[in-house]
């Protein structure tokens, strides 16, 4: 299930993935896929997880393989720090519930107008991996801008 988000006039791209039973399997890899039509822009790439109280770690590791219109794929590794060191959970919450943005590239330049897609990939050493709900993906332009 794919959940859209409203986007303000600085967000290009905005799109959660849900997390089939909140429990993230390392061979489930939510996929983000967006046309670029402007390459002289700037643009802020940001990653969302939301995460129930029960997720058992302060932090998330992923793989993000990036392909371009191109075809060629680069894959990048993202550290999300979820809480602080004494344990109270970052961003926003609601109950349970926690909503992370993760500054992921900042003031990027795509080269090449067209597709591109991530593929996010859970990189813990846990193959199931419970309490992620949803992840996300953001293209922003950027406020200075």
């Amino acid at each position: 299930m794919i959940l859209f988000a409203s986007c303000n006039k600085d967000t290009v791209y905005k799109e959660y993935v849900e997390i089939p039973e909140k429990i993230w399997d390392r061979s489930f890899m939510p996929e983000f896929e967006t046309e670029i039509k402007d390459t002289s822009q700037y643009y802020n790439i940001n990653i969302h997880v939301r995460n129930a109280g029960i997720y058992p770690f302060a932090n998330v590791w992923l793989f993000i393989h990036k392909t371009s219109p191109t075809g060629k794929t680069d894959i990048d590794t993202l550290e999300c720090v979820l809480a602080n060191e004494s344990g109270e959970w970052l961003g926003d919450g609601m109950g349970d519930i926690w909503d992370n943005e993760i500054p992921w590239i900042k003031n990027y330049k795509f080269d090449k107008k067209g597709n591109y897609s991530w593929k996010i990939e859970q990189a813990m050493r846990l193959e199931k991996l419970p309490g992620i709900m949803d992840i996300g993906m953001s293209i922003k332009v950027p406020e200075n801008q």
